[in-house]
């Protein structure tokens, strides 16, 4: 089987692109042939050397690095995008299995979907976010730090000043999602979802368009080894971009509340503020470090996130390790944890965090939540080959299902009718 992993980066610059690049590596170890188109030059991650593992860079900007205007423009169409995608598909030396996108929002733009619909293979998307609705991607009222809870592109939706810059970067991202609507048409759209509560969540906001839904865990790449030692840890530990919609300022004063350090390993526009509150900000750190950081100074690892985050992967990777978690009720990674069994899940709140961290001061009940965070996780891990396994799984069927849908067809009357529209 060929597939081929669309992402804008070669590298974790985030969620989306550690999956991405970890999907591909272990496609690549179950057997498949792995095409990695990479949108924006960069560093590569050595994941991705692997014999049977080939990558492709369309050295598109990222909409980030260009002025302005020109930003605007690009993020809701990049014709060149389409252009230079096209190219590299028609280049390929074997025929394509299966495409799966994982990110479209920083180089590839909307107007690499009518080419990959068009393309005589099935197309999956996996949701890491909610830009497939929602305008600025995380359904989240930046305006007023709470989540949305509107129609996405409704008029309500329209008039609001969510966005977390300007009401000019909203407009961008309305015009980004309406393109986004007309390049996918009324084309059936497989989508992955990485949690239950973005399968629940996403199905009512895209109801009424053609979507069909599937579940895989993300996966998470960490070796078995002998549980942690929280108890002997001195901190409640944040790894991620430290941001307020993540819930690094609850952190930080939920620990100064509780008496606890905080220790934040990440970086982010927050990163001032928090060392003002005496939290310990060390910046990205490699994830071998991140692992022995956490394993050294962690009592726990906190999440708490004021948006429906998907993920974050820092919960699953802290459980791996014997950590125990704290988890927003508003997180995916919630779903993961046994709350006063492996963890605690708890509201972004300071208050009910501070209650929380109080708690991580007995040693006994750290240790207790560590070693059955630890024994639970390994009973049914969501390896690397379990993801691989899972996609390999889905590919098939859909393989199966084009192939009998499109027989005697290049395109099929679905695809060639979006592209049609695109012209």
């Amino acid at each position: 089987m060929h597939v081929v992993i669309l992402a804008e980066f070669a590298t974790a610059s985030g969620g989306a692109e550690k999956v991405a690049v970890e999907s591909a590596r272990g496609l690549a170890e179950a057997g498949a042939r792995v095409t990695y188109v990479q949108a924006v030059d960069g560093p590569v991650d050595p994941l991705l050397d692997h014999p049977r593992l080939h990558r492709v860079a369309l050295s598109l900007p990222d909409v980030w690095s260009l002025p302005a205007w020109r930003g605007a423009v690009t993020g809701v169409w990049n014709a060149e995008a389409a252009r230079r995608l096209s190219a590299a598909l028609d280049a390929l030396p074997a025929a394509v299995d299966c495409l799966h996108l994982h990110q479209w929002s920083r180089a590839f733009s909307p107007a690499v979907l009518p080419v990959l619909l068009a393309r005589p293979a099935p197309l999956v998307l996996t949701l890491h976010d909610y830009f497939l609705a929602c305008p600025n991607g995380v359904y989240y009222r930046f305006d007023r730090a709470e989540p949305c809870s509107v129609r996405p592109m409704s008029a309500a939706c329209l008039a609001a000043p969510c966005d977390p810059k300007s009401r000019l970067h909203k407009a961008v991202r309305v015009g980004r999602a309406a393109a986004l609507r007309v390049a996918t048409g009324r084309a059936p759209l497989d989508v992955i979802h990485v949690c239950d509560a973005s399968l629940a969540r996403m199905g009512a906001l895209l109801e009424g368009r053609p979507v069909r839904h599937h579940r895989i865990d993300n996966p998470v790449r960490v070796a078995p080894e002998a549980p942690a030692e929280p108890a002997r840890g001195d901190a409640v530990a944040y790894v991620g971009r430290l941001t307020a919609e993540k819930g690094a300022d609850l952190v930080a004063e939920a620990a100064r509340r509780a008496g606890l350090p905080a220790l934040f390993v990440g970086a982010g526009p927050l990163e001032d503020s928090l060392r003002a509150q005496g939290a310990e900000v060390i910046g990205w750190r490699a994830p071998s470090e991140v692992a022995a950081i956490l394993r050294a100074r962690a009592r726990a690892v906190c999440a708490p996130s004021r948006w429906y985050e998907t993920g974050p992967l820092t919960i699953y990777e802290a459980l791996a390790q014997g950590i125990p978690a704290i988890a927003s009720t508003r997180s995916g990674a919630a779903e993961k944890v046994r709350h006063g069994e492996t963890g605690l899940v708890v509201e972004p709140e300071a208050g009910p965090l501070a209650e929380a961290f109080g708690s991580l001061k007995d040693h006994a009940l750290v240790a207790r939540l560590g070693r059955a965070a630890h024994a639970a996780y390994w009973q049914a891990p969501p390896t690397l080959a379990a993801h691989a396994e899972a996609l390999l799984g889905l590919y098939r069927r859909l393989a199966d299902e084009y192939g009998m849908r499109h027989c005697g067809s290049e395109g099929g009357p679905e695809r060639d009718g979006v592209v049609a529209a695109m012209r």
